[in-house]
Order: structure tokens, then C-alpha cells, then sequence
């Protein structure tokens, strides 16, 4: 625990060093060289400063742990831990100047996640938690909505190229016919984080990067919401389906992404 511990508290920490850094890119995002990796994917200088400069602050704390990003090669570990990290989440947002985008922070465990920071620098708000331990946006404890209807709220959903458009259209439709709001802001990370301050009801997508959701999912977990189940170690090798919602809506959440997915 205090291995763990110290981790949480690095973790935080180099979230919010992370975090400024890349604010002072977003500030000039009009003069980023940028990158394109496929469709509607990008990566810009911010992305590979951040990831560098959050790698070398993790291997200089706990050189036997491993690491794992959206933009560089993993690094093996000898301690049984792995940091799984993503520079900029909603990078396309970040190079286009929309204050929606996060830096995420994971820590896993035995094929668990340990510990999970989502950090918006625009807004000064970082969402984290250790297992067990709660979850909080600041220094401010948060749980998921309480809400029972999907009627009354917005449920978040994401799409990505990696997957056939069959599905997002499907889960829409869907959306609109059990009266919910769809709500998309290009962040799978910060959506998980709203999730669990109860901003929305939850959030579906169909296949995420571990990067993208492993801390989310747990921030999720730690305020009271359900999560479909998944393995850390096998989503760091093969990412995963997510599905995050309040208890209250959980189930109806789980029927829309079967629905919509499982055809």
C-alpha cells in the first residue's frame, strides 16, 4: 500500500506538471506542426513533448516500473506495475482550439487498475482515484449521477475510425428512440470523468485504446458506477468495448451498446 501510495500522489503530481505543459502548446494551437496518422487522427508536437516529458518523470521515480503511451514505444518493467498513459486525449479538439481535451494518467496492477488521473488543464479540474480509495475531482469527493431514467440526462457516446460506422449509427438511433440526449465532445477520457461528477449518465464506445479509458473506468468504478468488466493487461494489448454508467441507468445503458454492437 504504501508502494501504491506514493505512485497515486506521483501520479497527480505529473499529471499537473503534464498538464501545464501542454497548455502552453494549446495557447499557440494555430502554429502546432501536426501529424496525420489515419482518419480523423492526429498527433502534434504537443503530443510527443507531453508523452516524453511525463515518461521521464515516471522512469526517474520508479525506474522498474512499465510504460505504456499513445505515441511511443512500451517500455518493459520489472515491478509489476504499468503506467498507461495518454499525452493529449482529444488531440483532433486540441490542434483545432477547443477546450475539451485531458491528460490521463493509469496505473495497473495484476491485470488491474490501480490508480486513475484525468487532468483538464483548461479548467483546472483533475479527476482521480486509487482503488478502494473513493473517487475525487480536486480535493472533492464525486459520485455518478443517482438519476433512474435515461430520460433525464445525456448519455456520452464515441466513435473512432478503428471501428465500422454501422455501430455509432445504430447506438444513436437507439439514443433518440429511448428519449436520452447523445452527447459527444471528441474526449473519451474527460466523458468517463463526467460520468463519474454525474455530469452525464454514461458513456458507450465501441472499441477504446487502454490509454484512453483504463483511468476513466476506474474513476468511474470509485464513484459508485457500474462498469462492464474488463482485463488491464488485455486492454493495454488489445484495447476493449467500454460501457460506464450510473447504477441507477446502468442496465439500460448495457441493452443500448448490446443492441447497437452485439449484432
Amino acid at each position: 500500500m504504501t508502494d501504491l501510495a506514493a505512485r497515486y500522489t506521483a501520479a497527480r503530481q505529473i499529471a499537473a506538471t503534464a498538464g501545464a505543459l501542454a497548455l502552453d502548446y494549446f495557447r499557440k494551437w494555430d502554429q502546432l506542426t501536426i501529424d496525420v496518422k489515419g482518419h480523423q487522427d492526429f498527433v502534434s508536437e504537443a503530443d510527443r513533448s507531453v508523452e516524453l516529458a511525463v515518461r521521464a518523470e515516471l522512469a526517474r521515480a520508479f525506474p522498474g516500473d512499465g510504460i505504456v503511451g499513445e505515441e511511443g514505444a512500451p517500455t518493459p518493467g520489472s515491478s509489476g506495475y504499468t503506467w498507461v498513459i495518454d499525452p493529449i486525449d482529444g488531440t483532433t479538439n486540441f490542434v483545432n482550439g477547443i477546450p475539451q481535451w485531458c491528460v490521463i494518467i493509469a496505473c495497473v496492477y495484476r491485470g488491474q487498475t490501480v490508480i486513475g488521473v484525468v487532468h483538464d488543464p483548461v479548467h483546472d479540474e483533475m479527476h482521480h482515484a486509487i482503488a478502494g480509495g473513493g473517487a475525487f475531482c480536486n480535493d472533492r469527493a464525486i459520485h455518478c449521477s443517482a438519476k433512474a431514467s435515461l430520460r433525464e440526462g445525456s448519455l456520452g457516446v464515441g466513435f473512432s475510425g478503428r471501428t465500422h460506422i454501422k455501430g455509432i449509427k445504430q447506438l444513436v438511433s437507439r439514443c433518440c428512440d429511448e428519449g436520452t440526449v447523445f452527447w459527444r465532445n471528441g474526449s473519451g477520457g474527460l466523458s468517463l470523468a463526467y460520468v463519474a461528477s454525474g455530469r452525464i449518465l454514461g458513456y458507450v464506445e465501441e472499441h477504446m485504446n487502454a490509454w484512453d479509458f483504463l483511468a476513466g473506468h476506474l474513476i468511474v468504478a470509485e464513484a459508485g458506477g457500474r462498469v462492464e468488466p474488463v482485463d488491464a493487461d488485455e486492454a493495454i494489448v488489445r484495447g476493449g468495448r467500454v460501457v460506464v454508467a450510473g447504477a441507477g441507468v446502468y442496465d439500460a445503458v448495457s441493452a443500448l451498446a448490446k443492441a447497437a454492437y452485439d449484432v
